[in-house]
């Protein structure tokens, strides 16, 4: 319910993170596909499927105010209640989709509670070709900042879970 009140709230002046226009989105996910294939990063027939399963995601939506990052991690809790979001920095116009896949990515098992709190119908086919996507393209950026995307619930889990 707390993140439908930040999508329903007046936009603000620039698009987000989640903003992009389809165009320069497709282009960026084809070009991350291309390299997580060619430098061997992750198997084809992986990179392939989760391609297609991110293409449910590029599509026209309605303009929300959206985070843009919001991750379990940007988000305190006490009890029940939220108390408080940090990081703000890729906040702007963009879909809301994107934002519930970013709060769900790799906890799939939490997407039904999440939906039913967020009070409106969602289309759990574009939030999974979030998760696909934004999989996609995190997962040579966490590898060369010494991250592990392989890590249990990470990245190459929710791409794995596609298949």
């Amino acid at each position: 319910a707390a993140v439908r009140k930040l999508h329903d709230a007046p936009l603000p002046p620039r698009p987000g993170r989640a903003g992009r226009g389809l165009d320069e989105l497709a282009a960026e996910l084809d070009g991350e596909c291309e390299l997580l294939v060619a430098n061997g990063v992750l198997p084809a027939d992986l990179v392939t499927r989760n391609r297609q399963v991110a293409e449910a995601a590029l599509r026209p939506w309605t303009p929300a105010f959206t985070h843009g990052d919001l991750q379990i991690a940007h988000v305190f809790v006490d009890g029940d209640e939220i108390t408080g979001i940090i990081d703000w920095s890729e906040a702007g116009q963009g879909d809301a989709l994107y934002d519930l896949a970013t709060l769900t990515l790799g906890h799939e098992e939490h997407l039904g509670d999440v939906v039913a709190g967020y009070g409106t119908d969602v289309d759990l086919d574009v939030i999974r070709a979030w998760w696909s996507l934004r999989s996609l393209l995190g997962v040579r950026w966490l590898v060369e900042h010494g991250f592990d995307p392989s890590a249990p619930g990470c990245e190459v889990d929710v791409l794995r879970s596609r298949m």
